[in-house]
Parts: C-alpha cells; sequence; structure tokens
C-alpha cells in the first residue's frame, strides 16, 4: 500500500535496487579515464596496451594496470629485446611516464632506438604499403621531378599521431621522434652508475643491489603521484616500468652460474616486493628474464608464480626449425604460460594455442601458426607401393562384405 501511494517514513528506503542519479553524475564509483587506457569488459580493471595490438588480443584485451608482465627471452635475446622496446615505445606515444632499468644499456640510448609509431595502424594496410613501396621505386625519380619544391619541407608526422588509441603498431625501421620524448617524464636506474655512486654497495651481494632498485621505484612512485591509495590533487597518469635482463650475470647475480646460488631467494624477495608496490600504484612493470640460463628450475618456478602474466619466446636461430621449410615464414614461437585471474574464478584463455612470430623489414607480427601441408615428392616408391596394395585389399574386403547389397551400410 504504501509503494501504491508512494509514502514512505523518513529514514525507509524503498525496496528497489534502483538508484536515483546525484546531479554531479554521482550513483557509483567509476573507473577514471586515463590516456592509453580502458576498462576491461571481462573484470573491470583498466587496461594498457603491450605495444603489440596482436599480443594485446592473445592476453585478453591488453595488461591490467598493476600487473607483472614476464617475458622469458629468447637464446639471443633478440626478440625479447624488440617486446621490451614496443612497451615502452607504447608509453611514450600515450604520454605515460617511463621507468627503466637496465645493466648492460644506458637508459638514454634505450630511448633512443625506440621504433616510431605508425600512422596507419592498421597491419594489412601497412603490408600493402610495404609491397606497394618495393614496387615503387622505379616511379622515385619522376615523383621528385613533379615534386622538387617539397623535398626540403620538414615532415610533420608528429602532430598527427593519434595518442588516445589504444595500441599502436611501430615502424622498426625508423627511430623514434625526439619531440615525442621530450614531452614525457621518464627515470632510469643504471646499475654500473649505482655502483658507483654508493661504494659500500657490493656488487656480489645483489640483495644491496635489488633493494637499491625498490628504493628508486617506491621514490618515483610515492613522490610523482603515482600511488593509487592516497587521493592526488594532480590529473593521474600511468607509471611504465621497464627492467631488461633481469637476474642475469651483468646484474650480479650467481643465479645463472650455479644449480645453488649463494642467493638464491634475493630475486624472489624482490619480486614479492614488487608485485606488493605495483597493487597500490598506477603502473605496470615489464621485466625480461634468461630463463635459459637458470639452472635451478625451482627458482624459476617461483618466479613463475609471483608474476601475473608470463610469456616465453623460443627463437629458431641456431636450431633445426630454421632451416626447416615448415617454418619458413616464421621466426620463433611465443608460448602463454600464465594470465592473471583478476576479480574471476578462472582466467581468460584465448583459444589460440599454437601461436608464432614473424620479423618483416617494419613490423613484428604474432600469429596464429599454420603450417603448410607435405606435398613434397619425399616420399618412396615402396611406401607408394604399399600404400596401393593396402587400398586394393580394403575395396576387395568392402567389395566382399557388399554381396548382393547394391549400396554399403555403415
Amino acid at each position: 500500500a504504501a509503494l501504491a501511494t508512494g509514502e514512505w517514513a523518513l529514514g525507509e528506503r524503498a525496496p528497489t535496487s534502483f538508484q536515483r542519479r546525484a546531479p554531479g553524475g554521482g550513483g557509483g564509483s567509476r573507473l577514471a579515464v586515463l590516456p592509453g587506457t580502458r576498462p576491461s569488459v571481462r573484470h573491470g580493471q583498466l587496461l594498457l596496451s603491450s605495444g603489440l595490438p596482436s599480443l594485446d588480443s592473445v592476453l585478453g584485451g591488453g595488461l591490467a594496470v598493476g600487473t607483472l608482465l614476464l617475458i622469458e627471452e629468447d637464446t639471443y635475446g633478440i626478440y625479447s629485446s624488440l617486446l621490451f622496446k614496443h612497451f615502452l615505445a607504447e608509453g611514450v606515444v600515450c604520454g605515460h611516464n617511463l621507468f627503466i632499468a637496465s645493466a648492460k644499456e644506458e637508459p638514454a640510448d634505450i630511448l633512443k632506438e625506440l621504433p616510431s609509431p605508425f600512422l596507419n595502424t592498421s597491419v594489412s594496410v601497412i603490408e600493402e604499403e610495404g609491397a606497394e613501396a618495393v614496387k615503387g621505386k622505379q616511379d622515385f625519380q619522376e615523383s621528385l621531378k613533379i615534386a622538387w619544391r617539397y623535398q626540403n619541407k620538414p615532415k610533420l608526422e608528429v602532430t598527427q599521431i593519434n595518442s588516445s588509441k589504444f595500441g599502436h603498431c611501430f615502424d622498426l625501421s625508423k627511430p623514434l621522434a625526439s619531440e615525442l620524448i621530450q614531452n614525457i617524464g621518464w627515470h632510469g636506474f643504471f646499475l654500473p652508475e649505482e655502483t658507483t655512486l654508493c661504494p659500500n654497495m657490493n656488487s656480489c651481494n645483489m640483495a644491496s643491489g635489488y633493494n637499491r632498485l625498490l628504493h628508486s621505484l617506491q621514490k618515483v612512485i610515492y613522490q610523482e603521484g603515482f600511488d593509487g591509495s592516497i587521493p592526488q590533487k594532480n590529473q593521474r597518469n600511468i607509471l611504465r616500468i621497464g627492467i631488461q635482463s633481469l637476474g642475469s650475470v651483468l646484474w650480479g647475480d650467481d643465479i645463472c652460474c650455479s644449480e645453488n646460488p649463494q642467493n638464491i631467494h634475493s630475486l624472489t624477495r624482490f619480486l614479492y616486493a614488487l608485485r606488493g608496490l605495483l597493487r597500490t600504484s598506477l603502473s605496470a612493470c615489464i621485466i625480461t628474464i634468461p630463463s635459459h640460463l637458470i639452472q635451478n628450475k625451482a627458482i624459476m618456478e617461483r618466479v613463475t608464480n609471483l608474476s601475473d602474466t608470463v610469456v616465453g619466446l623460443e627463437s629458431f636461430i641456431g636450431s633445426e626449425r630454421e632451416t626447416n621449410p615448415l617454418y619458413k615464414d616464421y621466426h620463433g614461437l611465443i608460448h602463454i604460460h600464465q594470465i592473471p585471474r583478476l576479480n574471476s574464478l578462472n582466467s581468460n584463455v584465448s583459444d589460440m594455442k599454437d601461436l608464432a612470430f614473424r620479423l618483416k623489414r617494419k613490423l613484428l607480427i604474432i600469429e596464429r601458426l599454420h603450417l603448410p601441408p607435405d606435398l613434397s615428392d619425399t616420399v618412396s616408391r615402396t611406401s607408394k607401393q604399399d600404400l596401393a596394395e593396402s587400398t586394393k585389399l580394403l575395396s576387395s574386403g568392402c567389395s566382399a562384405m557388399a554381396i548382393g547389397k547394391k549400396h554399403l551400410d555403415f
């Protein structure tokens, strides 16, 4: 009766789940829209691109903010370095802040080697343009004769990049424009410089080196306003963290040299603290690790369990598959070992199990592995004769069974 008349006592609420929205757009917490991110339809977390749209589709739409992506390096570290640079280049295009840590390259040199984004992000269109560029070399001189006055004019490609788009394709033959790098904020951690600045830090004891890196990350997150637990007055942004070849010999760690290293828990303790730091901040981290050099497999299992997303790269360089004609269109395989379970009981596992990557002159592509049928003439004549005899026997047996019947019953 009260529902029909609309008369409710003071302090009572109508038994309905629908509520009127506030004039200020309230009525529930919403995810803040940050540049270069989008909310996931599956688990509601903010996602950011890994720099490869094909990898984002395999991982369920992208990398969730506050998670850790572990890349198991290939044998020579060529393709894992490309994934590392794609992740950082995507952050530069989207205007994110960067934190780069390395033991073999200076962070400033890594920034100079980042690939440049394509203006057209369609992979099929990029491949067609590459084919047309090869055919158009003959008409290059004629085009210069027509437009000779435009040769010395500067290119304005930097202003045409759509930074609000989620996921970009990058040109590996072009370095990133210096104007884009100057517009972002970035921090670097170079291990040889840290050892010279801190003479008390023992290079053999990697607990102090990992602690130094962790303190640098905490300083940037808390002072630059990336801490998600504290309300910020300024506009929020994403911090992309990249750590290159963590746990390798260049870092001074001995897990790649011995099955029973002295500091067996130093790397896992660092990852445990790093994961807790990522959970409470607007950041995402990518780490490359030489898993093929770690002799103690128990350490690698702990590292995998402390990571959210684990991707392994298997290169064909130096293996039998490099000369195998079945794999002539690919340069290696990619294995998705682990995908995080975020706000759900199961992970968003893709149906594509057999994945491969191929490197073109300008583009790195991850796609499903398609092997061509074996149509070679390597089958011997004896095997062909045996096959023919077996078919004759099969046909004779079927005809004997079908005596008196016009059609076979299956």
